[in-house]
């Protein structure tokens, strides 16, 4: 358990707090192995009804911790990494989630919530996919689901382009279900999860169930995740990764694609 993720229990809700401000959420590969052992312990849980997650401070998570991805593309990465484990526990929950989604959720901050049930969205908030803009791939099987759930034209530009999508359009085009004002959004997001608490758990989760194929999902995400991998340590990656770290413009034009 790191206590960079705040846990709370209370009235079957399980809210998961992003709790790195500092470094805008983003997500480490400790942050990740605490998110997948929250939500395994939640599916076998029966006090666990809801489970709701948010982020502390300006913004839902930046996504990716850049620097851990810049050690992986020259091979000093973690012996074991948990995004894999958090990814496979999204891909089979049955516990109803709920996100409340403020500022900018990059990357897997966007991603991860094609696995959610219920969105809120801040005013401000922006969902950015940069996955080709690091020179990587999209994960979470988002190259399935976000095609699946907006259409092709929409999420090739989405990967290709990384601009961000603002709550608004986000909401017309099927990726969340509500914009509230910034003030009301954990209000709002813990009344909803709480109306959901309310329904029949056994039911919620059979429907759950029904609405989404697990096994197909986790097979994307693995075949996701080996090319993600591939990429991490190609050229353009370690180029990507150079250019963030000295904030100046990428450029992909002499280096090799492989």
């Amino acid at each position: 358990m790191t206590p960079e993720i705040h846990v709370d229990l209370t009235d079957g809700v399980l809210t998961i707090t992003l709790a790195r401000p500092d470094k805008k959420n983003a997500l480490t590969n400790e942050m990740y192995g605490t998110l997948a052992d929250t939500i395994e312990k939640a599916e076998h849980d029966g006090d666990v009804r809801v489970v709701l997650v948010q982020g502390d401070g300006d913004m839902f998570t930046a996504g990716n911790d850049v620097g851990e991805f810049a050690a992986i593309a020259v091979g000093k990465g973690p012996s074991e990494r948990h995004v894999h484990r958090f990814l496979h526990a999204l891909a089979k929950a049955t516990v109803p989630i709920v996100a409340a989604v403020h500022g900018k959720a990059v990357g897997m901050g966007t991603t991860m919530l094609l696995h959610c049930d219920y969105v809120l969205l801040a005013q401000d908030a922006q969902l950015i996919t940069p996955f080709v803009n690091l020179a990587l791939v999209p994960e979470a099987a988002s190259s399935y689901l976000l095609p699946l759930r907006i259409g092709h034209a929409r999420a090739f530009e989405m990967f290709a382009m990384g601009d961000p999508l603002d709550a608004q359009t986000a909401v017309a085009w099927g990726m969340a279900n509500k914009v509230c004002a910034n003030d009301q959004l954990r209000i709002e997001a813990r009344q909803m999860a709480e109306r959901i608490a309310a329904k029949p758990a056994g039911s919620l989760s059979a429907m759950k169930a029904l609405m989404r194929q697990a096994e197909m999902l986790v097979t994307q995400m693995d075949t996701e995740s080996a090319k993600f991998q591939e990429r991490l340590t190609s050229a353009e990656a370690r180029e990507a990764f150079a250019a963030f770290a000295e904030k100046r413009k990428p450029d992909f034009s002499k280096v090799s694609q492989h």
